[in-house]
């Protein structure tokens, strides 16, 4: 009897995950046929640096290799860290980063602005123990930003250009 019952359990959700096989996400990235023409970057240097090295690679990464739009890219980026609160001597237990990055996307032979939009996103983190823990976390921190921040550009570039 309880053999019966795991065969029929089993098939069941056999029946159920292969439903899904079928699944394509709504924003593929590789559809984006792109090619960074030129670039500049403006402002906090090694966030702005992040963000197009990921772009670059998001552009290399296309499967049309013909008909690819060629762009000129601009990155501005700003970081800025406000202490979010303090112990009843004043000693700082936590921080707020923020960073705002600027992108501005233009196609290279007509000149048009593709894309416009300034991404802001910010993050706490505690202040740790030992003051290396604490750079380590404010790394991490800036790293989840940036992260998030590029994947709201794909989302961006995936509705409004291509």
């Amino acid at each position: 009897m309880i053999k019966k019952y795991y065969l029929i359990l089993s098939l069941i959700l056999v029946f159920f995950l292969s439903q899904c096989s079928g699944y394509k996400p709504i924003f593929k990235s590789e559809n984006l046929d792109f090619k960074i023409n030129s670039y500049s970057m403006e402002g906090e240097r090694l966030i702005s640096k992040s963000i197009y090295s990921k772009l670059n690679l998001l552009s290399k990464s296309s499967k049309n290799k013909k008909n690819k739009k060629k762009v000129d890219l601009l990155i501005s980026s700003s970081k800025s860290k406000t202490a979010l609160s303090r112990d009843g001597t004043g000693k700082i237990l936590s921080y707020r980063i923020t960073i705002n990055i600027q992108i501005s996307m233009n196609d290279n032979l007509t000149n048009k602005n593709l894309i416009n939009k300034n991404f802001t996103n910010s993050l706490t983190y505690k202040i740790q123990k030992r003051y290396s823990d604490t750079i380590e976390a404010e790394k991490q921190t800036v790293n989840n930003l940036i992260e998030k921040i590029y994947e709201n550009m794909v989302i961006t570039l995936t509705q409004n250009i291509f």
